[in-house]
């Protein structure tokens, strides 16, 4: 499973990851409407961005998230009624929702802002099945 993977100590909050984003999945340079998020925390950035852990996969009551052959979780928007309940209980808080939009959006780890961070503090990796596996179940027990 490819996901977006993250060093923050790296991070020096220069916003090329959010720009990138932003432009390309919305056509305009707005940090609130990018699915990767760098929030300074006590001086120290935190980079927000979906795990792909799969979590909103049970949340949703229309089954409009899934996961593709390749690991990613994708939203369907045709399917999707807009209720944000995956936004509400992600347990990242990196499904997103903009007041513009009716449906949630999350980074489906296309790996273009890693290419555009100067640093290296993003960077495409991959979890094998049994991670993945164990990632899940150690949500079902843990609740």
């Amino acid at each position: 499973m490819k996901y977006l993977a993250k060093d923050e100590s790296k991070c020096i909050q220069c916003g090329n990851c959010e720009e990138v984003c932003s432009k390309t999945y919305f056509k305009i340079n707005d940090r609130a409407k990018s699915c990767i998020q760098i929030n300074e925390r006590d001086e120290n950035p935190e980079i927000n961005v979906c795990d792909q852990c799969g979590e909103c996969i049970d949340i949703c009551p229309v089954m409009a998230i899934s996961r593709d052959k390749l690991g990613v979780v994708r939203i369907n928007k045709k399917i999707c009624v807009g209720c944000f309940m995956c936004v509400g209980f992600c347990s990242k808080l990196s499904m997103r929702q903009h007041d513009e939009y009716i449906e949630p959006f999350k980074c489906i780890a296309c790996g273009l802002c890693a290419k555009k961070c100067p640093s290296e503090a993003i960077f495409m990796s991959e979890k094998d099945d049994s991670e993945a596996l164990e990632l899940q179940l150690d949500k079902v027990f843990s609740k």
